[in-house]
């Protein structure tokens, strides 16, 4: 069974395998599996046969563009695509046609890969559940009574599903880690500014990075390297040389010094996560990596965040309120009354902490936490107590957040399960522009388990 994109993208260029007939399985597996997760909110079923075919008969010429060419892959709903609508999962968007692809999705296409169509998400990538969203909940396909995580949901279920091969999400606070370890896949969050977030839809332009979901470490690898580097025209991207992470999967890095933050990211575990956790540090000790204990300050105000989302969204809010989530709504107005000083001042703040996390790397090469405190919370107990959705979401969120406020590239890898079967994942973060060093610790980590090899039960 092919599951890896390498693997299938190898078939592909052989002409062992058809990208119509990849396109056409996963639009059936989507067909079959999407009203139980809820996963897409738009599937662009005509338009990826159309780039299916136009790959076929490109492979077929000998103008292969590289391993993403023919491969299906899903978009986060707030990534603007020409021509297909995107929501950000708000009836305030419904009908919202961009003229213009996001500068992700144009690299994606010049890479070749198929594009499936656009994932449901919480709605405007505001909170860490993706229950709330105009067109329903997404569920968890290890059990579709628990959440996905949120925001990009429906992009980390899609992908443990099967319905494609790769996504592309967003993280603001952790919305591509979070989800990711809770559906048990790969999600990396890249440096800031390390790839474009031009044409995407901003919850926080300050904290916003663009990012990969796939099924394995090289997965992750292959989707980041299409879309990472500069974007002269993103005022946020930053001019930095792109590495070679497939490469960087092959070069283990010798003796790596990994730090593990007890205080605050491994505080209020549940008792499985931090067992889970535990064993992963056991099998980088016995990769050669050197394991130790450290105290890192973390960052905690989010004064900017609900600045900067209600800034975005000030006039959509005097003149159509109705049209949002009130939950949606709530979070948004939350940051209201944030005078311009505050906001300035929290700017500040945040470019020294950007500033200060380097000296944490000046005799470390990693970091390691638990990505997500507990596992994914069943959907009914939210359901029935709202008021507990936003004190949970911070909880899901709380190790991922630091990693956005200090600009770190941060990947979640599956590390284990509870004995209920539902995910835990392991964070791995490193110094700015670090991902190939990332990817390789990561890979490194994955080959030396299983986790990644199991799949969902869900017949489709």
């Amino acid at each position: 069974m092919l599951n890896s994109i390498l693997e299938i993208s190898q078939c592909l260029r052989n002409r062992e395998l058809s990208p119509v007939e990849l396109v056409k399985n996963c639009l059936t597996s989507i067909e079959n599996l999407n009203p139980v997760l809820n996963a897409f909110i738009t599937v662009t079923a005509d338009l990826a046969l159309q780039q299916a075919r136009q790959a076929e008969s490109e492979i077929q010429r000998g103008q292969w563009r590289g391993p993403l060419h023919g491969i299906p892959i899903g978009l986060k709903d707030l990534i603007d695509t020409a021509g297909t609508r995107t929501t950000a999962a708000s009836a305030l968007y419904k009908d919202r046609i961009p003229a213009q692809d996001a500068e992700v999705v144009r690299r994606l296409k010049n890479a070749g890969a198929v594009l499936l169509g656009k994932q449901n998400l919480h709605e405007f990538a505001y909170g860490g559940s993706s229950m709330i969203s105009y067109y329903g909940e997404v569920h968890n396909p290890w059990d579709p009574a628990h959440i996905a995580g949120g925001s990009s949901g429906g992009s980390a279920a899609a992908v443990a599903a099967g319905l494609g091969f790769g996504a592309i999400g967003t993280d603001t606070a952790g919305s591509i880690r979070e989800p990711a370890a809770q559906c048990a896949v790969v999600g990396i969050k890249p440096t800031f500014g390390r790839v474009s977030a031009r044409g995407v839809i901003p919850l926080s332009p300050s904290l916003d990075h663009v990012g990969p979901i796939a099924r394995t470490v090289s997965d992750a690898a292959v989707l980041l390297q299409a879309v990472a580097g500069f974007d002269p025209d993103d005022t946020m991207s930053v001019d930095v040389p792109v590495s070679d992470y497939l490469a960087a999967l092959q070069v283990r890095a010798k003796a790596a010094r990994i730090g593990v933050p007890r205080k605050f990211f491994y505080e209020d575990l549940d008792p499985e996560v931090a067992t889970a956790v535990d064993l992963a540090l056991a099998v980088l000790k016995q990769l050669g990596c050197e394991v130790r204990e450290i105290n890192l300050d973390v960052p905690t105000d989010r004064t900017l965040q609900a600045a900067e989302s209600y800034d975005h969204h000030r006039e959509f809010v005097k003149k159509s309120p109705e049209l949002y989530q009130p939950e949606t709504l709530r979070r948004i107005r939350s940051g209201e009354n944030f005078s311009a000083e505050q906001v300035e001042a929290a700017r500040r703040d945040l470019a020294k902490a950007r500033g200060e996390i380097l000296s944490v790397f000046s005799n470390l090469d990693f970091l390691v936490t638990p990505a997500v405190p507990i596992a994914a919370p069943p959907l009914a107990e939210l359901k029935q107590n709202p008021d507990l959705l936003r004190p949970r979401e911070l909880v899901l969120l709380r190790n991922t957040r630091p990693f956005n406020v200090c600009g770190l590239p941060a990947i979640s890898v599956p590390c284990g399960f509870t004995s209920a079967g539902l995910p835990i994942g392991l964070q791995i973060a490193g110094p700015h522009w670090s991902e190939a060093s990332i990817l390789g610790l990561a890979y490194a980590y994955e080959q030396a388990t299983t986790w990644h090899e199991r799949k969902p039960n869900l017949a489709s």
